[in-house]
């Protein structure tokens, strides 16, 4: 079995779902009482958050290969980032270890396609959702039609992640919220939906979507059992 190296906090909430579903699978998969051999280097929120707020990715950018760095010197096999919105780094984070990095969005954009979906709504941070990090990979790699929330929507998808999904609070009237902004998507001809933030899978679930719902906390969590336990990449 391949050690997991999982640079979390970002946030804390989200990081122990990965750590529930890959042991979970881990043990399906293998049976008895078997568990998955892992690392984690787990970021203080406050600092990171602070950092994106004020457009400080160069400095985001080091904190991640920093952490990567100490997962590499731990004995990590391959990486995972447990969020969305630091894939923004995702190239530099790379380009700075010596093993493989297991992209968030490459098993998401795979499931999609294997389900025979092209055009796809995005929820997720402001970044994710604006910037072509995210969005670009989905479309000149996998070639997927992005749709995002019109400007309100996504100041609402963002808003309701930093102050209350981060911190563990789940509100009905957030869940409500985020059902009407997905009706919209699916009116605007999104076949799909993509949680495109490791926490939104607190919030909502398939039954709060009348289209199939891609959840990305738990494709990458199993995405990298597979690749832990040597599954055919």
């Amino acid at each position: 079995m391949k050690v997991i190296g999982l640079i979390g906090g970002m946030s804390w909430e989200s990081s122990a779902e990965y750590y529930r579903i890959i042991n979970e699978a881990v043990r399906d998969r293998l049976g008895g009482v078997h568990s998955a051999k892992s690392l984690m280097w787990s970021m203080d929120f406050g600092e990171i958050e602070r950092l994106q707020h004020h457009g400080d990715w160069p400095a985001l950018t080091e904190e991640m290969i920093a952490a990567a760095r100490r997962l590499e010197a731990g004995g990590a096999d391959f990486l995972m980032i447990c969020t969305n919105t630091m894939h923004k780094m995702a190239g530099d984070v790379s380009a700075a270890v010596s093993i493989p990095l297991l992209h968030i969005a490459d098993p998401t954009a795979e499931k999609i396609k294997a389900a025979g979906i092209r055009k796809v709504g995005l929820l997720g941070t402001a970044f994710t959702m604006e910037q072509e990090f995210y969005k670009g990979r989905l479309a000149e790699k996998f070639g997927l039609e992005v749709l995002v929330p019109e400007a309100d929507d996504r100041a609402r998808v963002h808003e309701i992640i930093y102050r209350e999904l981060v911190a563990g609070i789940v509100k009905d009237s957030s869940r409500e919220a985020y059902r009407a902004i997905i009706a919209r998507l699916v009116d605007q001809g999104a076949e799909a939906v993509i949680m495109g933030c490791t926490e939104i899978m607190l919030l909502i679930s398939q039954a709060d979507s009348p289209v199939p719902v891609f959840d990305t906390t738990e494709i990458h969590a199993l995405a990298a059992v597979g690749l832990a336990l040597g599954d055919a990449q």
